[in-house]
């Protein structure tokens, strides 16, 4: 009976000292979660910039593209291919204007809109714009 007396005393004695112990380690830690979202916070606003810079790129390239189609269909002589170029450059018009309503959106939003929607990805990156599919190309 002594000794469960003396041990019971001993665990009420030294539970206070494992717990300062134990809160005085999770301090720390508390700290660099801090410094860590803080660091996240920078990485999202960089990744943020790279992808709005690459979206701008991919519109001004898709532009290129359009105003090449638009030249092309002066010179086409049939009217079915005309049409279909026509249809193409209005189908690429319509693309190119949502992208810029998209980026104008994602600026004024700027980097938190990333937060709860995973990470945005630049399919194709680097790649030109598809072709119109067509059978015959104008000359």
């Amino acid at each position: 009976m002594k000794h469960h007396t003396f041990l019971l005393i001993l665990i009420f004695a030294l539970a206070p000292v494992l717990w300062t112990q134990n809160a005085s380690a999770q301090a720390p830690a508390s700290g660099s979660g801090s410094q860590a979202r803080t660091e996240h916070q920078q990485n999202m606003i960089e990744m943020h910039k790279q992808q709005m810079e690459a979206m701008k790129s991919d519109v001004e390239k898709m532009k290129a593209s359009l105003a090449a189609m638009k030249a092309n269909i002066a010179s086409i002589t049939d009217t079915n291919e005309m049409a279909r170029w026509r249809n193409n450059v209005d189908l690429w018009q319509t693309m190119i204007d949502h992208m810029e309503q998209m980026q104008k959106h994602m600026e004024s939003m700027g980097p938190g809109m990333m937060q709860g929607h995973g990470t945005m990805h630049r399919h194709g990156a680097g790649e030109p714009p598809a072709s119109p599919p067509s059978d015959k190309k104008p000359e």
